[in-house]
């Protein structure tokens, strides 16, 4: 609506009208926690964490509203990015990093990453193998509260509270993230590319105590890609139905701009050796 620029006050009401209608959010709120905590203060150091059997850390990320996607200023921005207002009404445990190697031969008895380690993230692992290692997992827990993130609820993790293209702020270095360094963001410095996942936390975290948001693998989520609603929603979940599943974060072998935290990206459900992902957990 951008295009109406006729001066006239009944133009310009009718402009402000089809705005209101298609359930124009305006971006004065950012970030509220529903706990009143302070993101900036570096809640994940203090959060509450749990660690299971097979040595999966989380930490808990707390209810809260945020602006998902991006402003249409920001470099690098794709068209389905579209920034609206999302609301988190539950807080839910994230796992502290990707999952590893260690872990998923724990749950799943074979390895089916190219690049081999024990602290390495598990790779080459689709959409329908990662469901798989999660029903094992619940039933090894005693638990049905294993599950993979809602794209909502892992850019909203990944941001703790910030609205630049990544946590760390505009540009993102290839000492903060394990990324394609020859490919820095428009104005930031090129870096290491290392043609490889390093361990998982080799970083710092972001302020939720969260390693690897940004690079060393996509990371699966458990929606269905589709767009984004026009106005502000509530713990959403995706469409029904879709040609591709989500994936968030970018990854050792693509540049920066694939590594910010509102990118989104969709594949069928295969697995390649930038594709891995984190667990979550109902509180």
């Amino acid at each position: 609506m951008k295009r109406c620029m006729i001066i006239g006050i009944l133009i310009v009401f009718v402009c402000f009208s089809a705005l209101s209608v298609q359930g124009y959010v305006s971006d004065d709120l950012d970030f509220v926690p529903m706990d009143g905590s302070d993101s900036s203060s570096g809640t994940g150091s203090t959060a509450p964490r749990i660690t299971n059997s097979i040595g999966q850390t989380f930490v808990l990320i707390p209810a809260g509203t945020f602006m998902m996607g991006s402003p249409k200023d920001e470099p690098k921005r794709y068209d389905d990015e579209r920034r609206h207002r999302v609301t988190i009404t539950k807080a839910f445990y994230m796992q502290t990093t990707e999952v590893t190697q260690k872990q998923w031969e724990t749950v799943m008895g074979n390895n089916p990453s190219r690049f081999k380690g024990d602290n390495l993230p598990v790779e080459k692992v689709s959409w329908r193998d990662v469901q798989e290692f999660i029903e094992k997992l619940n039933r090894k827990e005693k638990t049905n509260k294993y599950r993979l993130p809602t794209e909502s609820e892992w850019e909203y993790a990944c941001r703790a509270g910030t609205t630049t293209p990544f946590y760390a702020g505009r540009c993102i270095s290839t000492d903060q993230a394990n990324y394609n360094g020859n490919y820095p963001m428009p104005g930031c410095s090129k870096g290491k590319f290392r043609g490889k996942t390093v361990n998982v936390g080799s970083f710092s975290p972001n302020a939720w105590g969260l390693y690897d948001m940004h690079g060393n693998v996509y990371e699966w989520c458990a929606d269905w890609y589709g767009k984004y609603p026009r106005g502000p929603v509530t713990d959403p979940t995706g469409p029904t139905k879709g040609a591709g599943r989500v994936n968030r974060g970018g990854s050792w072998y693509y540049g920066a701009g694939s590594a910010r935290s509102a990118i989104r990206w969709t594949i069928p459900g295969y697995g390649d050796n930038y594709l891995g992902f984190r667990v979550a957990r109902t509180q």
